[in-house]
């Protein structure tokens, strides 16, 4: 059985970019942090073809 090679360099990009604005917020203290958090999360597991 052959393995198909996913090409997720989109959603590596996706995951460093909401992670840059995350820790914006962070060190900001922007009051929509979480609505981040689910960005960077889903882009990570994207990146990573988890799902």
């Amino acid at each position: 059985m052959e393995t198909q090679k996913k090409n997720t360099g989109l959603w590596w990009i996706g995951f460093f970019v909401s992670t840059a604005l995350l820790l914006t917020a962070i060190f900001l203290h922007w009051e929509y942090l979480t609505m981040i958090i689910p960005f960077a999360l889903t882009s990570f597991v994207k990146a990573m073809d988890i799902i």
